[in-house]
């Protein structure tokens, strides 16, 4: 079991969205130790249906406490330290805690928005991750942190693989022959409106081709194109039989 576990936090925006992370990336246990404000009621009100992850919450009183079942602690500081400590990036941490996944209770340790993680409490950390971002600014918002955490675990865990979800309605790739019946309902549209006047209609057309070459179009949306031209011709036709001026 992984556990997410904010030492002290400030601000009980930031636990709210630390809740929507643990949601979104399928996590339910979070710790949190001596808060300055916890309601459930104001969580659930700004992270949405997110009250199977609040009802599990745990509060303690002292990091010992919140701490004392883990056999593998990961917490995360964004201040370099003098102390020698067994130093990780996100990536590196999250396979290895996929890889002792199944030995215990392993905890990603977070601090305080103000001032993150004493050197006490990382004297009780296995490893001390620091997620890289800019030397200039690199302390990151508590509630960000805790997601680019998660989002690295997901990934070891292998939800990249995931498929993406199936389009409501599939088509066919489009065919050659129905192609070249858009290519040429274009060059009507686009004559009914005087594109060519001032333009080389070989190279315009050309250049047609090579957009839907390149995206390839499927049946449903090449039908939706030649919709589109036909009625531009149409309305151009219908322009010219009332004898309306129409400037362009």
């Amino acid at each position: 079991m992984i556990v997410v576990v904010l030492h002290e936090p400030q601000d009980l925006v930031n636990i709210a969205h630390v809740v929507r992370g643990m949601k979104n990336f399928g996590l339910r246990d979070l710790r949190l130790v001596n808060p300055r404000e916890y309601d459930s009621h104001r969580v659930e009100g700004i992270a949405h249906q997110t009250q199977d992850v609040v009802a599990r919450v745990r509060t303690f009183a002292t990091l010992e406490e919140a701490l004392a079942d883990c056999v593998h602690i990961v917490g995360l500081t964004a201040r370099g330290r003098t102390a020698k400590r067994n130093l990780q990036r996100p990536r590196d941490a999250a396979a290895e805690i996929v890889g002792l996944s199944a030995s215990g209770t392993l905890a990603l340790l977070f601090g305080r928005e103000d001032r993150g993680l004493s050197n006490e409490a990382l004297d009780r950390c296995h490893r001390v991750v620091t997620i890289p971002s800019d030397p200039a600014y690199a302390s990151l918002n508590l509630a960000h942190a805790v997601i680019i955490m998660l989002y690295e675990l997901a990934l070891a865990r292998g939800a990249e693989t995931q498929a993406f979800k199936e389009p409501r309605r599939p088509s066919e790739p489009a065919v050659a022959e129905d192609l070249e019946r858009l290519f040429e309902d274009m060059a009507k549209a686009l004559h009914a409106i005087d594109f060519f006047k001032t333009r080389n209609q070989d190279v315009v057309m050309r250049t047609m081709r090579e957009i839907a070459h390149r995206a390839p179009l499927d049946a449903r949306e090449l039908k939706l194109l030649r919709a589109i031209a036909i009625d531009v011709t149409k309305y151009g036709e219908r322009l010219a039989r009332s004898r309306l001026h129409v400037d362009r």
